[in-house]
Protein backbone atom coordinates (compact mmCIF):
# COMPACT_ATOMS: atom_id res chain seq x y z
CA UNK A 1 0.00 0.00 0.00
CA UNK A 2 2.72 1.99 0.81
CA UNK A 3 4.41 1.99 -2.28
CA UNK A 4 0.88 2.25 -4.49
CA UNK A 5 0.72 5.78 -2.55
CA UNK A 6 3.99 6.60 -3.46
CA UNK A 7 3.44 6.12 -6.91
CA UNK A 8 -0.32 7.83 -6.79
CA UNK A 9 1.59 10.78 -5.20
CA UNK A 10 4.34 10.69 -7.29
CA UNK A 11 2.09 10.56 -10.71
CA UNK A 12 -0.47 13.23 -9.17
CA UNK A 13 2.44 15.41 -9.02
CA UNK A 14 3.40 14.84 -12.67
CA UNK A 15 -0.20 15.73 -13.77
CA UNK A 16 -0.18 18.43 -11.26
CA UNK A 17 3.06 20.07 -12.91
CA UNK A 18 1.58 19.28 -16.57
CA UNK A 19 -1.53 21.58 -15.49
CA UNK A 20 0.60 24.71 -14.48
CA UNK A 21 2.30 24.14 -17.62
CA UNK A 22 -0.42 24.46 -19.55
CA UNK A 23 -2.85 26.43 -17.75
CA UNK A 24 0.03 28.23 -15.83
CA UNK A 25 0.65 29.53 -12.79
CA UNK A 26 2.13 31.97 -10.66
CA UNK A 27 4.51 30.50 -8.23
CA UNK A 28 4.97 32.73 -4.90
CA UNK A 29 8.05 32.40 -4.10
CA UNK A 30 8.37 33.72 -0.98
CA UNK A 31 5.69 31.60 0.67
CA UNK A 32 7.20 28.34 -1.13
CA UNK A 33 10.24 29.05 0.54
CA UNK A 34 8.51 29.50 4.27
CA UNK A 35 6.23 26.72 4.48
CA UNK A 36 9.38 24.55 2.32
CA UNK A 37 11.35 25.22 4.79
CA UNK A 38 9.02 24.52 8.18
CA UNK A 39 8.32 21.25 6.25
CA UNK A 40 12.04 20.43 5.95
CA UNK A 41 12.48 21.08 10.16
CA UNK A 42 9.88 18.74 10.52
CA UNK A 43 11.02 16.12 7.69
CA UNK A 44 14.47 16.23 8.84
CA UNK A 45 13.58 15.81 12.55
CA UNK A 46 11.43 12.72 11.19
CA UNK A 47 14.31 11.20 9.31
CA UNK A 48 16.22 11.42 12.13
CA UNK A 49 13.70 9.45 14.15
CA UNK A 50 13.63 7.04 11.27
CA UNK A 51 16.86 6.52 10.25
CA UNK A 52 17.47 4.16 13.31
CA UNK A 53 15.39 1.57 12.30
CA UNK A 54 15.95 2.02 8.09
CA UNK A 55 17.28 -1.46 7.54
CA UNK A 56 14.00 -3.16 9.74
CA UNK A 57 11.15 -4.59 8.61
CA UNK A 58 9.86 -3.41 5.04
CA UNK A 59 7.16 -1.06 6.73
CA UNK A 60 10.28 1.27 8.60
CA UNK A 61 12.18 1.05 5.65
CA UNK A 62 9.58 2.27 3.31
CA UNK A 63 8.95 5.18 6.31
CA UNK A 64 12.78 5.62 5.83
CA UNK A 65 12.10 6.31 2.19
CA UNK A 66 9.20 8.03 2.81
CA UNK A 67 11.27 10.50 4.98
CA UNK A 68 14.07 11.17 2.61
CA UNK A 69 12.02 12.21 -0.18
CA UNK A 70 10.15 14.55 1.87
CA UNK A 71 13.82 15.96 2.70
CA UNK A 72 14.49 16.09 -0.73
CA UNK A 73 11.39 17.84 -1.86
CA UNK A 74 11.45 19.98 0.65
CA UNK A 75 15.31 21.28 -0.47
CA UNK A 76 13.78 21.69 -4.29
CA UNK A 77 11.04 23.62 -3.02
CA UNK A 78 13.09 26.40 -1.33
CA UNK A 79 14.82 25.79 -4.12
CA UNK A 80 12.45 26.60 -6.78
CA UNK A 81 11.72 29.40 -4.58
CA UNK A 82 14.81 30.82 -4.96
CA UNK A 83 15.31 30.94 -8.26
CA UNK A 84 11.42 31.73 -9.00
CA UNK A 85 12.26 34.71 -7.24
CA UNK A 86 16.25 35.55 -8.61
CA UNK A 87 15.40 34.79 -11.86
CA UNK A 88 11.45 36.03 -12.38
CA UNK A 89 10.31 33.15 -14.01
CA UNK A 90 8.20 30.13 -13.36
CA UNK A 91 9.93 27.63 -14.81
CA UNK A 92 12.57 26.81 -11.87
CA UNK A 93 9.20 25.61 -10.35
CA UNK A 94 7.90 23.69 -12.87
CA UNK A 95 11.45 21.42 -13.58
CA UNK A 96 12.14 21.27 -10.17
CA UNK A 97 8.60 19.43 -9.85
CA UNK A 98 9.22 16.95 -12.39
CA UNK A 99 12.17 16.05 -10.42
CA UNK A 100 10.73 15.72 -7.08
CA UNK A 101 7.96 13.72 -9.17
CA UNK A 102 10.39 11.51 -10.72
CA UNK A 103 12.34 11.26 -7.16
CA UNK A 104 8.99 9.89 -5.37
CA UNK A 105 8.34 7.68 -8.03
CA UNK A 106 11.16 5.72 -8.18
CA UNK A 107 10.74 5.95 -3.93
CA UNK A 108 7.83 3.85 -4.77
CA UNK A 109 9.17 1.36 -6.75
CA UNK A 110 11.62 1.09 -4.52
CA UNK A 111 9.20 -0.17 -1.57
CA UNK A 112 7.06 -2.11 -4.18
CA UNK A 113 10.63 -4.32 -5.07
CA UNK A 114 11.19 -4.49 -1.12
CA UNK A 115 7.41 -5.67 -0.58
CA UNK A 116 7.85 -8.02 -2.94
CA UNK A 117 11.40 -9.54 -1.68
CA UNK A 118 10.01 -9.88 1.55
CA UNK A 119 6.95 -11.50 0.78
CA UNK A 120 9.15 -14.10 -1.77
CA UNK A 121 11.25 -14.60 1.76
CA UNK A 122 8.92 -15.13 3.91
CA UNK A 123 7.05 -17.93 1.48
CA UNK A 124 10.43 -19.26 0.73
CA UNK A 125 10.88 -20.07 4.64
CA UNK A 126 6.79 -21.27 4.71
CA UNK A 127 7.88 -23.84 2.03
CA UNK A 128 10.82 -24.55 4.05
CA UNK A 129 9.71 -25.47 7.36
Amino acid sequence: ISGISQLLLGFGMLAEVTRRLIMGSEPVSLFMMIVGTVALAANVWCLIIVAKHRHGEVHMRASFIFSSNDVIANLGVISAGALVLWLGERWPDLVIGVVISLIVIVGGMHILREARQEKELISSDATQS
